[in-house]
């Protein structure tokens, strides 16, 4: 593993790939069939379970846990302490390890310290999950999301940034920050630029 730094209290598990320039820090285990890529940061006691799929420059903070069944695209940022799924209705006593539901977290999305992904969900692209926030249904691409359970209250740029844009309809915004225009038509938002 050309040009990745393991720290020396790291797990990394033989057969696990691990891209070049990411960093692995303090008391990190890493399963043996997961794939991680380049630019990546996984933060103090994180676990990446076998099978999972991980993207380029994706930012893992400290405390979580990302299990068999979830896969993670470029430039992902999941914030600390947040939490994925894979089990549906777990049971101590009943294993269901061929049960895993499939969570895809689509390019670019953040999901914030503390928020639940209950397993079986896509977040879209760029979609925003606040702090503390419990996502149990899909997510649309460049979705703000809050709450328990989260609910839908505004859409967000790429750069991170709340757009002035109506939840439902058809409407038309510049991010003050970036510049880029997106427009939200049949209650879906897109870049135009």
């Amino acid at each position: 593993m050309k040009d990745v730094f393991i720290h020396s209290s790291a797990i990394v598990d033989d057969g696990a790939t691990i891209g070049s320039e990411t960093r692995v820090w303090h008391w990190v285990h890493v399963c043996g069939s997961a794939t991680i890529g380049r630019g990546c940061s996984l933060g103090q006691n994180v676990f990446v379970g076998n099978k999972v799929k991980i993207g380029n420059n994706v930012k893992i903070q400290n405390n979580v846990s990302v299990y068999e069944g979830v896969e993670l695209e470029n430039d992902v940022f999941c914030g600390p302490s947040m939490v994925f799924t894979n089990v549906y209705n777990p049971r101590s006593a009943i294993e269901r390890k061929d049960q895993y539901r499939k969570t895809l977290v689509q390019q670019g999305a953040t999901l914030g310290a503390n928020c639940t992904i209950v397993c079986g969900v896509s977040i879209g692209r760029y979609a925003f999950v606040g702090a503390g926030a419990v996502v149990n249904k899909d997510v649309p691409d460049y979705a703000l999301m809050v709450g328990v359970p989260a609910r839908h209250i505004g859409w967000i740029s790429e750069f991170g940034e709340q757009l002035n844009l109506p939840l439902k309809g058809d409407a038309e915004t510049t991010c003050p920050h970036s510049g880029n225009t997106y427009e939200l038509k049949n209650n879906t938002v897109t870049r135009k630029d």
